[in-house]
């Protein structure tokens, strides 16, 4: 099918031009640094027939296609100059039982967590309410529960995916067992479009929210205990520590996170970290939160819709060396500073790290924490402050948070499992339909 017309008759969905209105609104992505970019079509996706119609089209026309699932993308990978495939209209959430739920790949997490509370269930997952959830399962999925549960690609127990050549697999342990091998770590858009999701849930907790402020303390011994303390406390207890640097004002350091502990205990816990860090136990505790009403209580430190970002992450297998993190500090407090700047350091450790590397596409099980660098688009900070951090960081990288600036993204992103997910991309991708830069 290469006429445009005929193929625009044929979807339950529909389909957006330069010309059409509407157009400007969705061909937009969330990620500000993208939203220039202007594809030919924007196909917005409300059956599996749109999508297997859609890469028909782009296969007889040539045009470049890429799925979008919220849009969040850190390498624009959901935004192009072809065809996107929005597939915001295939949101449906079901439960097929007590446990298992499946997603439609356009869901983002705020429904997730809405639709999954009124059954009593949750999955581990991110905190941004906008972002996509099979993104999100496809990279990894590192979350305020995944301690305690894993990442929520170590959730899904099965996938439907539209291939290159137009066939529909629905894929697990027992079928096509390779494919949802890669499925499960190696960032989305590899293999083909996933058009739904089956994922083991888990019951809701009642959670206690941390949060903490401090704005004149000793940063490096903050940071130094933070390192030594949070990856090494029980897997239901996640803190994440963020430092904030703006012009004119000093640094600011948060803590913030969750525990399904009671009060007692994790009041108990965190006064370890007061004690190493040697701060003023300044720690707010609000008990009694289902996870999703947690969930609305946390803004997205990387969920600012009008800035064009840049992030630059890696992970960590061993605390930093002193003048590594007192170099690191002294660059974020620069009084030169030109915008605002942030670094922050997410807990690993617990059950992310209770998984064998090769028993998923998602290699980093032996992270302690992921330390992200995040400032302006234009500001050069990004990339001094990650080289300082580089020295002593495991050359592992987020899949979720692709550096188009890495020299050997094959290494980073998936280590020992690229040689697996080559030869997965060469079965199910032989002529790579779906390519972008750093794909598999």
């Amino acid at each position: 099918m290469s006429n445009l017309a005929e193929f625009g008759n044929s979807l339950d969905g529909e389909l957006f031009g330069p010309d059409s209105p509407g157009y400007e609104a969705i061909r937009r992505p969330v990620n500000a640094a993208y939203r220039e970019v202007r594809p030919r079509l924007v196909v917005l996706c409300r059956s599996v027939s749109d999508v297997v119609g859609a890469m028909t089209y782009a296969k007889a026309t040539g045009e470049r296609i890429t799925p979008r699932g919220g849009g969040h993308c850190f390498a624009g990978r959901s935004s192009t100059d072809g065809i996107v495939l929005d597939l915001s209209g295939l949101d449906g959430i079901s439960m097929v039982d007590d446990r298992v739920t499946t997603i439609g790949a356009g869901a983002r997490l705020g429904q997730v967590y809405a639709a999954l509370h009124s059954h009593g269930r949750t999955l581990p997952a991110g905190c941004g309410a906008g972002v996509g959830i099979t993104g999100l399962a496809l990279g990894g999925g590192i979350g305020l529960l995944g301690r305690e549960h894993g990442l929520t690609c170590d959730r899904l127990v099965g996938a439907q995916v539209v291939l290159a050549d137009g066939s529909i697999v629905d894929c697990d342990h027992d079928h096509d067992p390779d494919l949802f091998w890669g499925l499960r770590g190696a960032g989305g858009g590899q293999f083909g479009v996933v058009t739904s999701l089956r994922l083991d849930t888990v019951g809701e907790p009642l959670t206690t929210r941390i949060e903490a402020h401090w704005s004149d303390t000793a940063l490096e011994e903050l940071a130094s205990a933070w390192q030594a303390w949070a990856p090494d406390a029980p897997d239901e207890l996640t803190v994440n520590l963020t430092l904030v640097s703006e012009p004119g004002a000093p640094v600011r350091a948060t803590l913030f996170g969750a525990s399904t502990l009671g009060e007692e205990s994790t009041r108990e816990l965190l006064q370890e970290f007061v004690d190493r860090a040697d701060v003023a136990p300044a720690v707010e505790l609000r008990t009694g939160l289902p996870y999703h009403h947690l969930k609305h209580t946390f803004a997205d430190p990387r969920d600012l819709p009008e800035r064009a970002l840049r992030i630059r992450s890696e992970f960590f297998s061993h605390a930093m060396a002193r003048r590594t993190l007192a170099s690191l500090l002294t660059q974020l407090g620069d009084p030169r500073t030109i915008g605002r700047r942030q670094i922050t350091f997410t807990a690993m450790g617990g059950a992310y790290n209770r998984v064998a590397e090769d028993a998923t596409a998602f290699a980093h099980r032996g992270e302690r924490f992921l330390l992200e660098h995040i400032a302006g688009a234009a500001d050069p900070w990004v990339d001094r402050s990650w080289a300082t951090a580089h020295a002593d960081g495991s050359g592992r990288v987020y899949p979720n948070f692709p550096d188009p600036a890495l020299d050997d993204w094959a290494v980073a992103y998936h280590a020992g499992n690229y040689p697996r997910l080559t030869a997965v991309k060469n079965a199910y991708d032989p002529h790579r339909f779906f390519d972008f830069p750093q794909a598999i």
